[in-house]
């Protein structure tokens, strides 16, 4: 069972949160504000396999939380809970390091599958190498595959969460590093965004799929020489996306 820390001020809906996550076995921490958040997430690394954090916060907000947590390299998965799914919200807590969003208000049952599918993709990234250069089962495919997938001089490191592109590396979240390896692994095939929706994210209930979208300009942004020209994450019109491993 996953240990799991819900920021939110609103005690009433933090103490509901809590009730039906212990109920699954999790153990769960609740905090009201931003900055004591930050208090138990940042001096002990991976103490926590999940955060549910709100935008609006006392003391320090739900993107500062997330911001400063990605800037000390700390890559715990953050479902981020926004006001009404306002556009400028979500694209704002991708743009911190917020791995998923959920729009309030928002059915429990939701929330619970948006949890279920965060800790399902953690727990596989760190148990995807028993060892190094070992291979492991895929969940989704049923395949084996190596603990790095490399393309035109670049290496995902599923292990790592670690993009490395020449001399440098980028540390990725749960949710770009899943997303990427899918898109890697289909590379060539036009992806819908429903289609990543389901098998990336594991969602099938009716959920916005521009969300995806913001995930494809961040990891332009490692991946591409240039981001608005790119030459490996590709958009096909009117269905989603393409990868390419070598550009010609």
């Amino acid at each position: 069972m996953a240990r799991i820390l819900i920021v939110e001020d609103e005690q009433h809906l933090a103490q509901g949160v809590r009730f039906n996550l212990e109920a699954e076995g999790h153990t769960v921490d609740v905090s009201g504000d931003g900055t004591e958040a930050l208090t138990k997430l940042l001096p002990v690394p991976d103490h926590y396999d999940l955060v549910v954090l709100d935008v609006m916060l006392p003391g320090r907000d739900g993107f500062e939380v997330a911001h400063a947590l990605r800037m000390a390299g700390r890559f715990v998965p953050i479902l981020m809970l926004t006001a009404q799914g306002r556009p400028e919200d979500v694209l704002k807590g991708f743009a911190s390091g917020a791995d998923d969003y959920l729009a309030k208000p928002f059915e429990l049952k939701i929330l619970m599958a948006r949890v279920h599918g965060l800790l399902r993709r953690a727990q596989w990234m760190h148990a995807s190498v028993a060892s190094s250069g070992a291979a492991q089962p895929d969940a989704a495919e049923g395949a084996s595959e190596p603990a790095t997938l490399t393309f035109a001089g670049k290496t995902l490191d599923l292990h790592a969460l670690e993009l490395r592109v020449g001399t440098r590396a980028f540390h990725l979240t749960v949710m770009e590093c899943e997303l990427l390896r899918y898109l890697v692994k289909n590379a060539g095939k036009a992806v819908s965004r429903r289609t990543i929706l389901e098998q990336v994210w594991d969602l099938h209930e009716d959920t916005d799929t521009r969300a995806i979208d913001n995930f494809i300009v961040r990891l332009r942004r490692y991946l591409e020489d240039s981001p608005a020209s790119p030459r490996h994450l590709l958009t096909v019109r009117g269905v989603g996306y393409k990868f390419v491993a070598e550009p010609e």
